[in-house]
C-alpha cells in the first residue's frame, strides 16, 4: 500500500544548507516537534550516546526489548531496505526516517496527504492528540470472509526532527488500544535517527542496513531478535 509519492515539484534552495551540501550550521535548531522532542523523544544522533545497547540499522537505531523482533523490509522494484519493522506482543511498529528541510517540518503535509490516500481507498481517518503529538487512526476496508465487512487499523505517527522526519505505524491491536501501545511507545520514544551529512533532497528515505553482527542464531540484548536477512513487507510506505 503505498500511500505517496514523490513530489514534481520539489526543489532545492539556498535556505536549506543541509539538503545542499553546505557546510553544517551549528546553532541550536527550533524544536519543530511541538512537545518538546529533544527531551522526550525520539532522538537524533547528536542527543544520545548509541555506543552500546542499540541496534544499529544506519539512519534508524532502536533499543532491544524483551520479546521485541526485529525485521527488515525491501522494495520490490529496487530491492533496497525500506523500513524497519518491530514486532512485540502481536502488534507491530514500523518505521521510516527521510531527509528534511531544516527550516520547517513535514508532518503538517504528510497528514494531509495520508488522509486523502485513505480515503480514496473507501478508509476513514481520525485525528487525535498522542504522545508525540498530532497522529492519525486510519481504518482501511479489509477483506472478509463470508461477505461481511471489515477494516483494518494503522496508527500514524510523526516526528520532526532536525534535518529528518521519522514516521511511525503501529499495527494490529495496539493500533486501537491505548494500554496494549505503551511498550510500542516506549520503543518508539528512545529510537535514535543518524541523519548523516550527505546532501539529500527533502522526503527522500534516509539508507537502512543489515547490522554487520546478523545471523540465523543471533540474540540481540534482552531477548531481542536481530533482523536475519531482508524480506519484502507486506505494507511499503514511500515519501521519497
Amino acid at each position: 500500500m503505498a500511500l505517496f509519492g514523490r513530489g514534481k515539484n520539489t526543489k532545492l534552495t539556498a535556505e536549506d544548507p543541509s539538503v545542499l551540501g553546505q557546510p553544517k550550521d551549528r546553532r541550536a535548531e527550533p524544536d519543530k516537534s511541538g512537545y518538546g522532542r529533544s527531551q522526550k523523544g525520539p532522538f537524533d544522533a547528536s542527543e544520545a550516546d548509541t555506543d552500546s545497547g542499540y541496534v544499529d540499522l544506519g539512519s534508524i537505531l532502536v533499543r532491544p526489548a524483551d520479546g521485541l523482533q526485529l525485521r527488515l523490509e525491501l522494495e520490490e522494484a529496487t530491492q533496497r531496505v525500506v523500513a524497519v519493522t518491530m514486532d512485540l506482543n502481536g502488534s507491530s511498529l514500523q518505521l521510516q526516517a527521510f531527509a528534511a528541510p531544516r527550516s520547517e517540518g513535514l508532518w503538517g503535509e504528510i497528514r494531509a496527504q495520508i488522509a486523502q490516500s485513505v480515503a480514496s481507498q473507501g478508509g476513514t481517518v481520525e485525528e487525535a492528540e498522542g504522545s508525540f503529538g498530532t497522529e492519525l487512526l486510519a481504518r482501511l476496508p479489509a477483506d472478509a470472509s463470508g461477505g461481511s465487512r471489515s477494516y483494518r487499523a494503522a496508527r500514524f505517527m510523526g516526528v520532526d526532527g532536525p534535518r529528518w522526519f521519522l514516521r511511525g505505524v503501529i499495527g494490529g491491536p495496539a493500533a486501537e488500544n491505548r494500554e496494549a501501545a505503551a511498550p510500542l511507545e516506549e520503543l518508539f520514544r528512545h529510537v535514535v535517527v543518524d541523519r548523516g551529512e550527505s546532501p539529500l533532497p527533502p522526503r527522500e528515505l534516509l539508507p537502512l542496513r543489515i547490522p554487520a553482527d546478523a545471523s540465523p542464531n543471533d540474540g540481540g540484548a534482552a531477548g531481542t531478535s536481530v533482523p536475519q536477512a531482508p524480506e519484502r513487507g507486506p505494507e511499503i510506505t514511500h515519501l521519497g
